[in-house]
Order: C-alpha cells, then structure tokens, then sequence
C-alpha cells in the first residue's frame, strides 16, 4: 500500500486516537511528518461522578494528565474553592486545567511523578485530603506515596484507556516509512501496548528508529524494549520532544 510522504523526516507519536494535533503541529514546524499509532483510545467513566466530587472538594486536586482533565470537566465544572492547591503533573496538564477555568494551577519543573511529589504542597498532608484525577492504571506510584505521607485520599478514575487495534494501513506507512524517523515517547504503557500489538515485522522496523524519550524511565524502558538510538528530553511537551528528537537523528534529515 503506497502513501504520500511528506519531505524532510518523520516522527511516530503513540497518543491515543484523536490526541496528536499538537504534536503533528510542532513536527510541521519542524519539517517533519507525523506518523500516528495509537495503541488506545481514551473513555469517560459516567461511573466515577460522585469520586470525582469527592475528589474536586479536597484540600489539594491532583490530575496526572490533560486526558484527565478533559473527561473530568465533561463530568463536572472544575473550579478552585478556597485555600485549595491545584496541582498538574506537567505543563500541558497545567495549560489544559486553565482552560477548563482553573486560574492558579501548581506544576513541578521536572514533569513527572517524582517532581510531582517534591511539591512544597505535598510535603506535610497528616490529616489533609487530596483528591487524586486519574485512570485506573495512571501514575501508580503517586497514590501510595500520598498516603504514606498521611493524606486522606480520594481517587477519581474518570477515564479508562481501552485497547484498540492499530490500523493496516498505519501499520503499512511504518513498514514502508524511510529513514530518518524518531519515535516520541511520552507513556511507558503506551509503548508496551503498541509493541504488543505490532506484526514483527513493523515491530523490527520500530526498533531502527531513534527515541526522544521524555523521562528517565522511559528512556529505560525504551532501551530495554531494545531500541538503540535514545535521547533524554527535557520534557513531555511538544517542543521539547522534538528538540529531542532532532538531536536524536542529527545529520540524517535530509
């Protein structure tokens, strides 16, 4: 199956369906065309209302993604009370609850869990509440911590990620895609479902590409899944993926 190929280099984004504008945006202005794999595709939970509730009336309101963010305001207005601290996990979670109207939202530099949980705002939680937005599988270290520091939790799964099959003819654009290409690595279960999900073929032709890896851990995950080109980014924004990514492929774009 032929396709079209846009000139310079390619990147390969694992976002669920629907969820990579922003990236092919920062790769057009790159020279770049975007390749998309999306393992999954993103589901509200009508179910978790009242969790949220709970969760948005805490002292602290956590949410690990912009995901999280959309499918809790699809099921309930976000707006800061009082003496609350709204937190994000990164930059684009920060961004995406100020759009949904929250003013005054606190991210850490570094974009991850491990930053998340440095916050001065969640050194000393004996006897307070934070209300945790996330998926059932998303951020699992958070949760523990949390409590281990003596919060009173309240976890609000607002959306699940549900398996879906990768399309033939994406799969096809991956087998026939040229060199140079990078693949964007923002979630380790992302990775670990497309890979899954890949005839070995079109998984042996992800391999060759290089990674810009968004955290440690992922670069980690990256090299144990075998890939051999890695570069750490400074973060999971677009931007910075592909300042990554560009590092990664130096002197190979044509």
């Amino acid at each position: 199956m032929a396709f079209t190929e846009p000139a310079g280099w390619y990147v390969i984004s694992l976002r669920p369906q629907g969820g990579h504008a922003a990236l092919r945006r920062a790769a057009a202005r790159r020279g770049a065309g975007l390749l998309a794999l999306s393992p999954w595709r993103i589901e509200v939970q009508p179910e978790a209302a009242t969790g949220l509730a709970l969760a948005l009336a805490a002292d602290n309101v956590l949410f690990t993604s912009p995901a999280a963010v959309a499918c809790a305001a699809r099921l309930a207005p976000l707006r800061a009370r009082p003496r609350q601290n709204w937190l994000a996990v990164g930059s684009g979670t920060a961004a995406a609850l100020r759009r949904a109207g929250v003013g005054a939202v606190i991210s850490p530099q570094r974009m991850d869990s491990e930053g998340l949980l440095q916050l001065p705002q969640l050194q000393h939680l004996q006897g307070r509440s934070v209300g945790l937005v996330t998926a059932p599988d998303g951020r699992g270290v958070l949760a523990p911590a949390l409590q281990a520091r003596g919060a009173r939790l309240h976890r609000a799964d607002v959306y699940r990620r549900v398996a879906v099959a990768i399309p033939e003819r994406a799969i096809e654009r991956l087998r026939q895609l040229p060199a140079p290409a990078c693949l964007l690595l923002s979630s380790g279960a992302a990775l670990t479902q497309a890979m899954a999900s890949l005839p070995d073929d079109a998984r042996r032709r992800l391999l060759e590409c290089a990674v810009a890896a968004a955290s440690d851990r992922l670069a980690e995950q990256a090299a144990a899944a075998g890939f051999q080109r890695i570069v750490r980014a400074a973060g999971p924004r677009p931007a910075q993926l592909l300042d990554a990514a560009v590092a990664a492929i130096a002197g190979r774009i044509r």
